[in-house]
């Protein structure tokens, strides 16, 4: 009987011993695993390295004679009407793998290679059979002289019967504005090549554009149908599109001499009526 009583006594105590050392002991916290967490983002600015920046296509002739820097709004047909050559001429100058992908900033040649600078800044283009004709490069800033009416042999006449609704301003109005009927014909001014016929030009509407030499081009805008194609040579007189009015508040057409890439009062080129 006291075995017995011993027995339970010292099994309570080693009971209570093994509670308190239970109790006694901290836990240790479970693991936790954080998924998808965020990564630490340094406080210093990221600076992007000379690779990564863009530099533009040209930028080295910024400024040179026979070369141009793309504005914004610009596009290659405008630049080539501008300049008096054809856009496809612009594409092969500058190996532009697409012709409506010019950007901001970027530089282009609107000069023939063949073409020598002078040392007044005169850009010289090689003319067919050998002549020459002087270009004055741009910035536009620089002051013009007035053209004359030396047309180079080329006969210029008028492009439409009609009477003119519009005059020739250099700021407000490029051209003559000759009036008309839808559908009534368009001529050509003078023998020369097809090197743009389209819509792409913002403010003509359907649009040709030929050009008669290095020096001379001629436009004719706002027409409902056109009868040729890019690259096409016309003979003077020859029809090349019926008047309309895309692009305009009334049918006319919009006919504009470019000399050097200048507009020119037409009135000064075309035989009086």
């Amino acid at each position: 009987m006291m075995f017995r009583e011993v027995f339970r006594l010292g099994f309570s105590v080693l009971m209570l011993l093994a509670l308190a050392a239970c109790t006694s002991s901290p836990r240790a916290p479970a693991p936790v695993e954080t998924r998808g967490s965020s990564p630490k983002v340094s406080a210093q600015p990221v600076v992007p390295s000379a690779e990564t920046v863009k530099a533009m296509p040209g930028t080295e002739n910024a400024g040179k004679p026979g070369f141009y820097t793309v504005q914004r709004g610009d596009t290659l047909t405008r630049i080539a009407l501008d300049h008096g050559h054809s856009w496809r001429d612009l594409a092969s100058w500058n190996s532009l793998p697409n012709a409506h992908l010019i950007e901001v900033g970027q530089v282009l040649r609107v000069a023939s290679p063949t073409a020598t600078v002078e040392a007044s800044g005169v850009v010289v283009q090689p003319m067919g059979g050998g002549a020459e004709v002087a270009t004055a490069a741009k910035p536009a800033a620089a002051p013009t002289p007035a053209p004359s009416a030396n047309d180079e042999g080329l006969g210029f006449s008028w492009p439409a019967s009609g009477s003119v609704i519009g005059g020739f301003d250099e700021a407000k109005n490029k051209g003559l504005d000759i009036g008309g009927k839808a559908g009534d014909p368009v001529l050509a001014a003078a023998d020369g090549q097809v090197v743009y016929a389209g819509a792409g030009l913002r403010g003509y509407g359907n649009l040709i554009i030929l050009k008669h030499n290095n020096t001379f081009l001629t436009a004719y805008a706002h027409n409902q149908a056109l009868l040729i194609k890019e690259d096409q040579k016309v003979r003077k007189g020859q029809k090349i599109a019926e008047m309309g009015k895309t692009d305009a508040d009334r049918v006319k057409l919009h006919f504009e001499i470019r000399r050097q890439g200048k507009p020119v009062d037409p009135a000064k080129y075309l035989p009086a009526r």
